[in-house]
């Protein structure tokens, strides 16, 4: 797989979490270190990056263990920010380019920055017949959660966001592996992976553990 330069001194968000291409993440900042990085991201309309903890934990506190976290994240945009009182702020973020850390640096101040390499894209890939059930089931939960939505004057937040691509490999396994109770390693570790096709395989097996599909 090859790798291009992408972006020198990006910031890095460590969270007990993975954000997937084409995810939503939804965020409540209150750590200074964090509400000064969103601020100038917006200013500049730039990303930042999510990283996968592998050690201590999303609010630094006395004692705790040092962060780590995984070598491969996502860029997240910001689409949607609300500042309710001082100190606060709520934002939505949208996951686009996966990224290799290739060095990293804590600053002063406790934020981490790296310099990152892009990962490929997903190449585009049709759903194979023996997996369309899993496409079919995510095209039923998103139609049911529409309905709520509306039934509730829009009130309702989907976790899912359009376009919607229930024909591609990539897409709907990414949507699944948001979805689905999974350990924080395992969820890592699909993201990673190179093939979507591979990703939607494991993810169909999931399913069919969990009930889902059949």
């Amino acid at each position: 797989m090859t790798t291009q330069p992408l972006l020198h001194s990006l910031p890095l968000f460590p969270l007990g979490t993975v954000l997937f291409p084409g995810g939503l993440l939804p965020l409540r900042i209150f750590e200074v270190r964090y509400l000064d990085m969103i601020g100038k991201c917006r200013k500049a309309d730039a990303p930042f990056g999510v990283v996968s903890l592998t050690s201590g934990s999303e609010v630094r506190k006395a004692g705790a263990d040092a962060e780590s976290f995984a070598a491969i994240g996502t860029l997240a945009m910001i689409r949607e920010f609300e500042s309710p009182q001082s100190g606060l702020l709520q934002i939505e973020c949208v996951g686009t380019q996966r990224f290799r850390v290739r060095s990293n640096e804590l600053q002063k101040h406790g934020l981490w920055v790296a310099e990152v390499e892009a990962v490929n894209d997903d190449v585009a890939l049709e759903i194979p017949d023996d997996l369309r059930h899993t496409s079919t089931a995510l095209q039923r939960l998103v139609g049911t959660l529409e309905e709520r939505k509306r039934a509730q004057g829009g009130a309702v937040r989907l976790p899912i966001a359009e376009p919607y691509r229930f024909d591609d490999c990539g897409w709907v396994a990414n949507r699944w592996c948001e979805l689905v109770p999974m350990q924080l390693e395992l969820r890592q570790r699909l993201m990673e992976l190179d093939s979507p096709l591979m990703r939607l395989e494991l993810v169909s097996d999931l399913l069919a553990r969990t009930g889902i599909t059949e």
